[in-house]
């Protein structure tokens, strides 16, 4: 059709322009590869030369003759053999196609922000001047038919207005009063600093007192408002600003797949940076990733292993148990044994196009910052562009499990690994055992069990802190769908851990790991001098509160205030006060803790992260234990081993004695704990 509509000029034009706009996509997918694959071929020189000469030419016969086109085939065979124009061809062709998906994917993420900005922009507009023609325009833009009926009922509508104006209010009133509580109350230093200990410890507790009051406030507005979004139907709750632009997000991530949905799952567990409508939405990703269909698992097993799903296995299901954003599990009965597998299989092209992804993510979102001042994520991509190629290697996941099933195993936790079938696993395909369990923050399923909360939060806590601090072998990626719960076979009323999904693991460097527990040691009995030396271990010298402050997300004055009191109890009061506290921070110091990240060890990065699936773990289960002193215990415990190698014998039996208070007064708090909750 196209040959038929053009002139001959023009559609030699138009080759010329294909001609360069494919030489530009293989020069990107070339440097995708190189970038992370330094053994991969270059072109030979003679194909780049005669690519110059082909260009040259066909620029110059882009008139209405073809005698600068028919001179050139000639010219082509004393340059280089057709082999070697093969080979080469051959090599980087099939990164041609994928680098153009990746792009159209990146156009959409580019597209996708551009009207959230816009969305956002327009709706604080018309907010602050409700009848201009800008505000009436966006209302008929941007707001669905159904979302448009709703502002007809204005009764409705100013109350949702009061509501938003009213959090407005709050949080200002509470970022005033958490400045008053970290720094003390504006031009009243002198004053301040002159009065005597007593006086500033009380004049403390009022300012934290009225902190909590406003962040108690704001958490009940904040009900309110989403009570108010829950009453109307699915299609009118789109209504909220922020549910609107999360479902575009979503969307986003569902419709690109692969790379995109890892860093929805990533977002997803940020809920003290984002608002509540993108956790709830976001958190869908963890259930309802993209699935691939039935004969692409059938291709990609074949290729793998050489055989079908029905030749190596018995009863393989055509559905998918679970999908995530890498892979999706099937469920099959092993031919030898008898017993239930779980068979994961990679995504269908994902090994392609992922690169491609990261690198064109990276690039529209670095895009983004320059534009936007507010958006500061590119530290996301960051994390993952090195973590990624691991992750989809399972020959790499099977050995990452094996390697954390020998550690549990020493520690005696209650927490199993699901066994590696290594003779049907491969790169894209990973065999193991299947075992029953569901989520651990499926409050109803563990109330039905029978299990405590309590008990459960602790294990969890219990299991990663022993990763990072006595074995250096981490599990990056604990999100609310790989840690899966059930009751213990053999200890009644006692949770056990199934953890899965062993891509992302991280071994820490032992100078890194001791200079992390030291910091959590010193966090937890409150050594400021300490944790402001094993802060400048770890390259942070003046921002040693804010890293502190990062890692137990709680402001750093709690632990000034603990040093006073002697006591392990962090407790703000608890209810949605808290959480409005800690968000409040978080928000606060967002701009420091994104230059925090360029300070840190990479590492860290990965810790962080974690931090993340754990806290979001933490209070889906509502915050039931004091997860600061189990991470004490553990650090408090590597602290000593390391010490326990020095030379001298003197300090030996110091360190020896500082563990033993360390873990006295832990034993003291938890029993005093469990006390309390039983009367």
């Amino acid at each position: 059709m196209l040959r038929a509509a053009l002139p001959y000029s023009r559609r030699l034009k138009f080759a010329t322009a294909s001609a360069c706009l494919t030489g530009t996509t293989v020069a990107a997918a070339a440097y995708v590869v190189r970038a992370n694959d330094n053994d991969v071929r270059p072109l030979s020189k003679e194909t780049v030369r005669v690519g110059r000469q082909w260009s040259n030419s066909t620029q110059c016969s882009s008139g209405d003759d073809n005698t600068g086109t028919t001179a050139l085939i000639p010219s082509l065979s004393p340059f280089l053999s057709i082999q070697q124009v093969t080979d080469d061809i051959s090599q980087y062709t099939s990164l041609v196609l994928p680098t153009l998906e990746a792009l159209h994917r990146a156009a959409r993420l580019f597209a996708t922000a551009a009207t959230m900005a816009v969305d956002y922009q327009c709706y604080s507009i018309q907010r602050q001047q409700p009848h201009s023609m800008l505000s009436q325009l966006y209302k008929w833009t941007f707001l669905t038919s159904n979302e448009k009926d709703m502002i007809v009922n204005e009764d409705r509508e100013l109350k949702r207005h009061e509501l938003e104006n009213a959090i407005d209010r709050l949080e200002k009133d509470l970022e005033r009063a958490q400045h008053d509580y970290v720094n003390g109350p504006s031009g009243s230093e002198t004053k301040y600093n002159n009065t005597c200990l007593s006086d500033r410890t009380l004049a403390k507790r009022a300012q934290k007192e009225v902190m909590l009051e406003i962040a108690r406030d704001l958490s009940d507005a904040q009900d309110a408002l989403s009570s108010l979004h829950n009453e109307d139907d699915t299609q009118n709750a789109k209504n909220n600003i922020h549910c609107r632009n999360a479902l575009r997000l979503l969307r986003l991530c569902r419709t690109n797949g692969g790379v995109y949905v890892k860093v929805g799952q990533h977002l997803a567990n940020l809920d003290l940076l984002l608002p509540e409508e993108y956790i709830q939405t976001l958190s869908s990703l963890f259930d309802n990733a993209p699935v691939s269909s039935y004969q692409d698992v059938c291709e990609v097993i074949q290729e793998e292993l050489g055989s079908s799903p029905d030749e190596l296995f018995r009863d393989f299901s055509t559905e998918p148990l679970a999908s995530a954003s890498l892979a999706q599990v099937h469920t099959a009965i092993c031919k030898e044994t008898g017993r239930k597998l779980a068979i994961k299989v990679q995504h269908r092209g994902l090994r392609e196009t992922s690169r491609g992804d990261l690198f064109a993510m990276t690039y529209v979102v670095k895009l983004a910052e320059k534009m936007f001042d507010d958006f500061n994520f590119g530290w996301v991509c960051e994390e993952l562009t090195p973590q990624l190629p691991k992750e989809l290697n399972f020959v790499n996941e099977g050995k990452n499990a094996e390697a954390a099933a020998a550690h549990l195993k020493q520690t005696t936790l209650d927490c199993i690994v699901p066994k590696i079938m290594w003779d049907v696993t491969s790169h894209r395909v990973l065999t193991m055992e299947f075992e029953e369990g569901f989520r651990a923050t499926d409050v109803t399923k563990i109330d039905e069990a029978g299990l405590l909360r309590r008990d459960v939060a602790k294990l969890i806590s219990s299991v990663f802190n022993s990763m990072i601090f006595i074995d250096g072998f981490v599990h990056c990626d604990p999100h609310e769908a790989n840690v899966l719960l059930r009751p213990h076979p053999h200890k009644k009323g006692k949770p056990q851990i199934v953890l899965v999904d062993h891509g992302l693991y991280k071994k820490l460097d032992a100078g890194f790991k001791l200079s992390y527990a030291r910091l959590w040691k010193s966090i937890v009995v409150a050594d400021i001098p300490g944790i402001e030396s094993s802060c400048e271990s770890l390259g942070v010298k003046k921002m040693y509160p804010l890293l502190a402050a990062m890692l137990t997300s709680r402001p750093f004055d709690e632990v000034v205030e603990r040093s006073q009191t002697n006591s392990f109890d962090v407790s703000q009061g608890g209810g949605g006060g808290d959480k409005a506290v800690i968000r409040g921070y978080a928000q606060r110091y967002l701009s420091e803790i994104i230059s925090m990240l360029d300070i840190v060890p990479r590492q860290m990065l990965l810790i962080f992260k974690m931090n993340d699936c754990l806290r979001h773990v933490d209070y889906a289960l509502g915050s039931p234990a004091n997860t600061l002193v189990v991470a004490g215990r553990y650090a408090s415990r590597a602290v000593y081993e390391s010490d326990q190698k020095q030379k001298r014998y003197f300090d030996r039996i110091k360190s020896w004695v500082s563990y033993l208070r360390v873990l006295l007064r832990i034993n003291t708090y938890e029993l005093w704990t469990r006390l309390t909750l039983s009367q």
